[in-house]
């Protein structure tokens, strides 16, 4: 079984619905999930004029293979109604993968770790109170010290 990390994120609607049912989903198609976060209210990243985020880092096992668990996302992500329109534009829901165990894919449509989790407080907070002391395969840095050493000053809340 390869523990994998997914993010979860909405900014239209009935974020929480959102993010609940997208839990449901990602259980029926892939997984069970073993572990989910807090959930966090952020100020959306690279666009900061859309209205904020809730985030929820979840930990599922599957023997599946990444690009399986990548393809249900997108089925997930087009049921639920998820239109990408623009660049870091507002969403019903966004999954991504941060980790595939500790496996490090760069394929032309997957790249795993996730290429800007190391950047992102919305991602590292909610990770980090998950597994504090995973270690990033490519920064050989565990997620609390990526955390510490963040310079990104989006405020990023636990409700």
């Amino acid at each position: 079984m390869i523990n994998v990390f997914l993010l979860l994120g909405s900014n239209l609607g009935n974020r929480n619905a959102f993010l609940h049912n997208a839990i449901a989903h990602i259980t029926r198609d892939i997984a069970p999930v073993v572990k989910e976060s807090a959930v966090y209210e952020t100020q959306s990243w690279g666009k900061t004029d859309l209205p904020d985020y809730l985030n929820q880092v979840i930990m599922l096992q599957t023997t599946l293979p990444a690009q399986d668990v990548l393809q249900h996302i997108l089925k997930i992500e087009i049921e639920m109604g998820r239109k990408r329109e623009e660049k870091w534009g507002s969403r019903i829901i966004d999954i991504d993968i941060l980790f595939y165990g500790s496996h490090i894919i760069n394929q032309p449509n997957l790249i795993v770790p996730h290429p800007q989790l190391h950047n992102r407080r919305f991602t590292l907070e909610p990770l980090a109170m998950l597994a504090p002391d995973f270690i990033h395969p490519v920064l050989n840095k565990s997620i609390l010290e990526l955390k510490n050493s963040l310079k990104d000053d989006l405020i990023v809340k636990k409700l």
